[in-house]
């Protein structure tokens, strides 16, 4: 695929995207780079191109990507865009706006959805006229129907079938368990290690019986405070029951 984006300098006559679009009150679950192409999937599971990775799929500008945006409601619809909405209602598809911008880690992402996608892909691989794109043409065909999707949930690790998607029920499992189990008052690594949790299972680490990292954690931070003598300052440590499953207990402090 040619991934190549050649910056093209910003035309004043062009409108801008509308500031004031309607979209989906949905976040970005999951994002990530991938040889030169922007993708991710939003909360609602719904895969998606950045408007710089569309554009390099395509093999055009980005400001190309942009323009199509910014014209997609325009009372005199150009031909371009009358193609690409008559591409979407051959599968159903009748769209509102063709991207969705969302603040995301306090940068504005817009997200083409895989679907509209392939709309813009197919236009320019066959409809464009003098600006069909040979790039356009060959990744079109290789993600045709439903091989983009496919792609971008198999770069990024997800399951659209959701039967993984409760990536936290195991750790819940064992908060509840462990509620209320460390003397009150007492600093304790299973409520310190939440925020480290957090990040390895959005990481995509599996946190269940079998991966206990706090544990580990636990067993580090009491050889530090041994070595380190703290129990002549702090007091001694007081043990109590840590579960990982029902009926099972640990001692640890």
């Amino acid at each position: 695929m040619t991934l190549k984006i050649n910056v093209l300098a910003t035309n004043k006559t062009q409108k801008e995207i509308s500031q004031n679009q309607s979209y989906l009150p949905v976040m970005i679950e999951k994002d990530a780079e991938f040889e030169g192409i922007g993708m991710g999937i939003l909360s609602d599971g719904t895969p998606y191109l950045n408007q710089r990775g569309l554009a390099a799929l395509c093999g055009v500008q980005n400001a190309h990507i942009g323009t199509i945006s910014s014209l997609w409601n325009d009372p005199d619809q150009r031909p371009r865009i009358k193609t690409i909405k008559g591409l979407l209602e051959k599968i159903n598809k009748s769209i509102e706006f063709p991207h969705i911008e969302i603040t995301h880690r306090g940068r504005v992402h817009y997200c083409y959805p895989a679907d509209v996608c392939l709309a813009i892909l197919e236009y320019y691989a066959f409809d464009a006229g003098t600006n069909v794109s040979p790039p356009a043409r060959d990744n079109f065909r290789l993600l045709a129907g439903s091989k983009l999707k496919e792609l971008i949930y198999s770069q990024l690790g997800y399951d659209p079938s959701g039967k993984n998607n409760d990536k936290f029920k195991k750790w819940h499992e064992r908060l509840a368990l462990n509620y209320q189990s460390a003397p009150k008052g007492y600093f304790h690594v299973f409520n310190e290690a939440h925020t480290i949790i957090y990040e390895l299972i959005m990481a995509g680490a599996e946190i269940n019986e079998n991966f206990v990292v706090d544990i580990s954690i636990g067993i580090h931070w009491s050889k530090y405070w041994e070595a380190s003598g703290l129990a002549e300052e702090y007091d001694v440590r007081k043990k109590y029951p840590h579960r990982k499953r029902q009926a099972e207990a640990v001692q640890t402090a």
